[in-house]
């Protein structure tokens, strides 16, 4: 988006604490950190938390999950210290987008899943904006396999506790969580107990308006969001 990297910048110049947020479970911080340095946004790799990394705060050292997923999948539990598998049962099944999810991946969780496997998802985003517009979400592959199993998933991404514990974690317990979508970004931020604040440049426009719940702030885009919070001494 056009003006986020002075955003950054402004952020970082006020000694503002920031974390990158992302309930995208396919990249690994460093893949994340490369392609905001893509965008002008360097120095990030310590600064990303991802539903991955939330996601595998849910299985503990030593057990047996079956995951469907991606790059961010598989570090995040392996660094976790988990025995990842891709067939057979499980403790635990851990489900993050993969763009070539297939009938055969849904046979796999279903069957772990009703083998006894606890379901778990990164997140339950219906959708994601992409260049050429709207994409299935995380959401999308999860509800297919929870309609098969008959299993409920823990969602472990925004706005669920998870994610919640590691950004108090990291930033504290007052803060201002920026984002594009009400239903995610906004109830992760009252989750969070700290402010929310609106970008029109996403997801949610200004034709969407009202959402609920209701942001502290909207702005057209980060900048201006951060351009205002800064004038303001806020």
């Amino acid at each position: 988006m056009p003006g986020a990297p002075e955003a950054v910048e402004r952020l970082r110049r006020a000694g503002v604490r920031i974390a990158f947020v992302t309930n995208s479970a396919q990249r690994t911080p460093a893949q994340v950190a490369e392609k905001l340095a893509h965008h002008g946004i360097d120095d990030t790799e310590d600064l990303v938390i991802t539903a991955a990394m939330a996601a595998a705060t849910l299985v503990e050292p030593g057990e047996r999950v079956l995951a469907v997923g991606s790059d961010g999948v598989f570090q995040a539990l392996v660094q976790r210290g988990v025995e990842v598998v891709t067939s057979g049962p499980a403790d635990a099944v851990i489900m993050g987008l993969r763009t070539d999810f297939d009938y055969s991946h849904m046979t796999t969780a279903m069957q772990a899943i009703r083998g006894g496997a606890r379901f778990i998802a990164t997140n339950d985003d219906s959708t994601f904006p992409d260049a050429d517009g709207l994409l299935p979400g995380n959401g999308a592959l999860v509800a297919s396999v929870a309609t098969a199993s008959g299993v409920r998933p823990v969602v472990a991404g925004k706005p669920h506790s998870p994610m919640v514990d590691l950004v108090r974690t990291s930033l504290g317990i007052d803060g201002l969580m920026v984002g594009d979508r009400a239903e995610t970004d906004g109830l992760f931020a009252k989750s969070l107990g700290y402010r929310f604040g609106l970008v029109l440049s996403g997801v949610v426009g200004a034709d969407d308006l009202p959402v609920n719940p209701i942001p502290d702030l909207v702005a057209d885009d980060l900048l201006a969001l951060v351009e205002n919070q800064i004038a303001g001494g806020r």
